[in-house]
């Protein structure tokens, strides 16, 4: 299992651990920083076509940035590639793998109008690429959630809509 964290410890680095699981226990191999920088929001993606992990998250160092970097992992242990903007501005981050369209699908809050996007991002190596955003909500958008249906083929995505009594 992969799991990405702000470490409190690091200046709010943006960090991941791999861990293992064995029967009932887990154990963890040692702590990458995947962004120096206040990063929040992280949600974690496996990509099973590219056998990659994405992690999404906003980049509070640097204007609240939407990014996404990829991750390899090896063993215990796991490495980065370079970080990849998808919106100048993000926030309620939420990421998962459409085995269908074989992309990462990432559902946020856009900071510039506080609506609800989305991008699909394809993982290429160490690296990833995205469309242009389309929105799903045209109001205030909070608490963004995604999951994927493998029976249906699609990606749900769940939200707060604060521009509807917050339904």
């Amino acid at each position: 299992v992969v799991i990405g964290y702000r470490d409190g410890g690091n200046s709010n680095a943006g960090t991941s651990i791999v861990g293992t699981v064995s029967g009932t226990s887990i154990s963890f191999g040692s702590a990458a920083v995947f962004d120096t920088a206040d990063s929040i929001r992280i949600a974690v993606s496996y990509d099973s076509n590219a056998q990659k992990i994405v992690i999404a998250y906003r980049d509070g160092g640097s204007n609240d940035e939407g990014m996404a970097v990829v991750g390899t992992v090896s063993g215990t242990s796991i490495s980065f590639g370079t970080p990849v903007e998808f919106d100048a501005q993000s926030d309620h981050i939420s990421a998962v793998y459409d085995a269908t369209a074989q992309k990462v699908v990432i559902a946020y809050q856009d900071r510039a109008d506080n609506y609800g996007k989305v991008v699909a991002g394809t993982v290429s190596g160490t690296s990833i690429s995205f469309t242009s955003p389309s929105t799903f909500e045209s109001a205030n958008t909070e608490y963004v959630a995604t999951a994927y249906d493998s029976s249906a083929g699609k990606v749900a995505i769940g939200y707060r809509d604060l521009g509807n009594s917050n339904y």
